[in-house]
């Protein structure tokens, strides 16, 4: 019963442990807003000579129109500018993002505000001085206070505060999301950013977020086919641009946490395999201890038939037993780590399920060799058996 109790509760906690890490990964495509893609400008091309990355700005606003109105894939497309800046509150001041947006970025990031209003078509059509914050960025320099209606000031110029967004918590490379402030695109070309290289309404970074449904990988090249239009790139010449996928990262991490998982209930699977083993020499023992018994058994009437049920049903009720024991020790073991350790676990009723149905099973596989062993017995040799 021990190997069995000792190879469940370690299947349970051990499975439960990377189901939290797959939980965690899916959570962080969630923070990064579902079917997304990032087109990223690359840099200036003259006579073949290419600048590098940040030398210009390829990309513009009406990139992002033509995208969200001539591919059909596409929900929604918004462009982005940003530098890190001094916010300032009284006396209070912080380092952080700011990034220009228009309307349709909280749409495509999934975005939603804990209080306050978004900011509108208006707000950018008349480059009005309004910001969002996000948690980590408001509550550095207004701390418990209310920031709806404040005044702060990025590079002495007064934004007044509109709307605090939800907490996203850190992306996939540990970046705080909530660290930052948003403000009217159109405002910060003029007010804060300066000149960007490129065209009057260039910008860096188009998102753009498809449409339930729609493959991403088409949507891509569709993506990639229009800007090279509109770019008037010839055939034989690079992109300006670069289209990235970043769920693609984080699948990678995902299917490495699923790898773990299986890697986690295999190794489990070996203490069930052990224990099995254990069950079967300890039955093989019992054989050859009550081989009077089994023998007396048989001259007053017992068939093989029932003495292979005698000793199977002893293994099964071993291994059942086991089994519950090790459910309750593996569900202990999950929120002791969970608690201990900090460490996210999720335990699914089917891993219960499939840990009880493998202890049972291993004590009828492993059962049954020293059954069957037992119900062959000739019973005159049995009762001369010392």
């Amino acid at each position: 019963m021990l190997g069995i109790i000792i190879g469940v509760a370690s299947l349970i906690a051990m499975v439960s442990v990377g189901a939290g890490a797959q939980a965690r990964v899916s959570e962080q495509i969630q923070s990064l807003g579902t079917n997304l893609l990032i087109v990223i400008s690359n840099s200036n091309n003259i006579r073949g000579v290419r600048g590098g990355g940040g030398t210009r700005a390829t990309l513009t606003e009406d990139d992002a129109y033509a995208i969200q109105h001539e591919i059909t894939a596409v929900q929604a497309a918004a462009p982005t500018l940003a530098a890190t800046l001094q916010i300032v509150n009284s006396n209070l001041n912080w380092g952080v993002t700011v990034t220009g947006i228009t309307p349709e970025w909280l749409e495509v990031k999934e975005w939603n505000l804990a209080e306050g209003r978004p900011l509108t078509a208006e707000d950018h059509r008349t480059a009005a001085k309004v910001a969002l914050l996000g948690q980590t960025a408001a509550g550095r320099i207004f701390g418990d206070d209310n920031p709806i209606g404040a005044v702060i000031r990025i590079k002495r110029v007064p934004f007044t505060v509109v709307g605090v967004l939800e907490a996203k918590g850190q992306d996939t490379s540990g970046r705080d999301q909530d660290d930052i402030v948003m403000v009217p695109l159109s405002t910060g070309r003029r007010k804060l950013f300066g000149r960007v290289p490129g065209q009057a309404r260039a910008v860096w970074v188009l998102t753009v977020k498809v449409r339930e449904g729609e493959d991403l990988y088409e949507a891509e090249g569709q993506i990639r086919e229009l800007l090279r239009q509109r770019h008037r790139l010839p055939q034989n010449e690079d992109d300006d641009f670069t289209v990235r996928i970043p769920s693609e990262t984080v699948n990678v991490q995902e299917e490495a946490s699923r790898v773990m998982t299986y890697l986690l209930a295999s190794i489990a699977s070996v203490s069930l395999l052990i224990g099995g083993i254990g069950i079967m020499n300890i039955m093989l023992v019992s054989v050859t201890e009550r081989t009077r018994e089994i023998g007396l058994r048989m001259a007053v009437g017992a068939r093989s038939r029932d003495i292979l049920m005698q000793f199977l049903v002893e293994a099964v009720t071993l291994s059942v037993i086991g089994g519950l024991i090790g459910i309750a020790v593996g569900l202990g073991g999950s929120h002791a780590i969970s608690y201990f350790a900090e460490w996210r676990t999720l335990v699914a009723p089917d891993t219960i399920l499939v840990s009880f149905g493998v202890a049972a099973a291993t004590g009828t596989v492993f059962g049954l060799y020293p059954a069957h062993k037992a119900a062959q017995l000739n019973p005159i040799e049995a009762l001369r058996f010392e």
